[in-house]
């Protein structure tokens, strides 16, 4: 028997069958299935098993094939679909902040320090602890004129002492030497036949400078030389004034050098006297500037 086909192996002009006239099949012994004494062929029967076997596991082996390479198609659709945008996309992750870290701690947190404040110029210049920069009357009025608005005055004559009360007129001495004036610093400034003296006294604190200016009386003894003469002495009328900025309080006398009084109607003078108690002022306040940008760009201690 052949299993190629699924059946028996004749087909028309099969010697076997045509030797067998009333069509009934015969072994090639001459048997007939059924005939007496016949038994089964048990060997053909134990091959057509085996075969029955061997092609049911080729079966087997073909659908688990063909069922492993649909499921390696169906995973290479799901990947070919993730890379087209069509899977989980970037936006439905978890923000970097909000991904846990690796050793679970709260990273260290800084609060800002806001930086601190510039120092004021003004501290620099109401204390001696503090004001310290050198100070004589060539730093105080430097140059040979000062120049105030449209108006400039020539610089005379220059005086430095530490016996306050030696350069006054009235009681203002004993006010100085009161409040603990440490010196004086005059300058003469002149213009078209008018003079100014200016007298910086120089106190420990601005609280005696201010005590020092309000307590004033009397003023400031002019000064002359470097081609301004005498003037406001021999009880000729003058106009004073009195200020104080920090640790400086400061006085002004001015007149004709004529030795003419002055009188309210005679505005140059007053405005001389004004523009040189300015320009000192000014000073003051640029020489503490100085040393608080001085302090400021100071490197750390």
């Amino acid at each position: 028997m052949s299993f190629g086909q699924g059946g028996p192996s004749w087909g028309p002009g099969d010697s076997q069958r045509d030797n067998n006239t009333d069509g009934q099949w015969q072994a090639p012994d001459g048997r007939t299935p059924g005939s007496a004494g016949g038994a089964p062929d048990w060997a053909a029967m134990a091959e057509e098993s085996a075969a029955r076997g061997r092609r049911r596991k080729l079966l087997l082996i073909g659908g688990g094939v063909v069922a492993t390479a649909v499921v390696g198609a169906l995973v290479a659709a799901v990947v070919v679909a993730a890379g087209n945008g069509s899977g989980t996309s970037g936006k439905d992750l978890p923000s970097p902040e909000a991904l846990p870290s690796k050793s679970g701690e709260a990273l260290p947190s800084f609060t800002p320090k806001a930086p601190a404040p510039p120092p004021d110029p003004k501290d620099f210049v109401s204390s001696s602890k503090k004001d310290t920069a050198p100070l004589s009357a060539a730093t105080l009025f430097p140059g040979a004129r000062i120049a105030v608005g449209d108006h400039t005055y020539a610089k005379a004559a220059t005086y430095r002492t530490t016996a306050c009360a030696s350069v006054t007129q009235g009681a203002l001495g004993s006010v100085l030497v009161d409040n603990g004036c440490g010196q004086v610093i005059r300058a003469t400034f002149s213009t078209g036949g008018i003079a100014v003296t200016i007298g910086v006294a120089v106190f420990d604190t601005e609280a005696q400078a201010r005590k020092a200016m309000k307590q004033s009386a009397g003023g400031i003894a002019s000064l002359n030389g470097a081609g301004v003469p005498t003037f406001c002495r021999n009880g000729s009328v003058c106009r004073r004034t009195a200020n104080a900025y920090g640790r400086y309080a400061y006085f002004t006398v001015g007149g004709f050098t004529s030795g003419k009084n002055v009188t309210q109607s005679d505005a140059d003078v007053f405005t001389a006297g004004d523009d040189v108690a300015e320009f000192t002022f000014r000073r003051i306040v640029a020489r503490g500037q100085a040393q608080a940008s001085a302090a400021a760009n100071a490197p750390a201690s």
